[in-house]
C-alpha cells in the first residue's frame, strides 16, 4: 500500500493526470466493436480513448472513490435525482394552470407525442 505522506511519493493533491510524469503503461483487452463505438462517442467531444480513461482516473483521484453513476449506489442516486426533477417539473406544470381551459386532454398529448391509453 502506498502512503501518500512517504518521502519521495507525490501527495494526493499533486496527482494530476495532465501534469504527472507518464512512465507507466496500461494495456487491456476489449471487444473491437465496443472499442470503435466508444472511440466514436468520445471523438464527438474531441476526446481520445486515452483522454477518456485519464478523465475517469482523475475523477477517481479527486473523489477518492469510483465516480457517481458507475456504482449501484451512484445509479440509485442518479435515479432519485431524475425523479426529484420530474416531480419538480410536474409541480411547476400543475401550478401554471389558472383555469380549467388551461388543461390539455390526455388524448391530445398522446396524439402529439405518441403512445396510447
Amino acid at each position: 500500500m502506498i502512503r501518500y505522506n512517504d518521502p519521495g511519493v507525490m501527495n494526493m493533491t499533486d496527482l494530476n493526470v495532465t501534469t504527472a510524469p507518464k512512465t507507466a503503461t496500461f494495456q487491456m483487452r476489449i471487444n473491437p466493436e465496443i472499442k470503435a463505438e466508444a472511440e466514436r462517442i468520445f471523438a464527438k467531444d474531441g476526446l481520445t480513448m486515452t483522454d477518456a480513461v485519464n478523465m475517469l482516473l482523475q475523477r477517481t483521484l479527486n473523489e477518492e472513490r469510483i465516480p457517481v453513476g458507475m456504482t449501484q449506489s451512484g445509479q440509485e442516486m442518479l435515479r432519485q435525482w431524475a425523479l426529484d426533477k420530474l416531480f419538480e417539473e410536474i409541480g411547476r406544470g400543475r401550478s401554471s394552470v389558472r383555469a380549467d381551459a388551461d388543461w390539455i386532454e390526455e388524448e391530445e398529448i398522446l396524439r402529439e407525442f405518441g403512445g396510447s391509453l
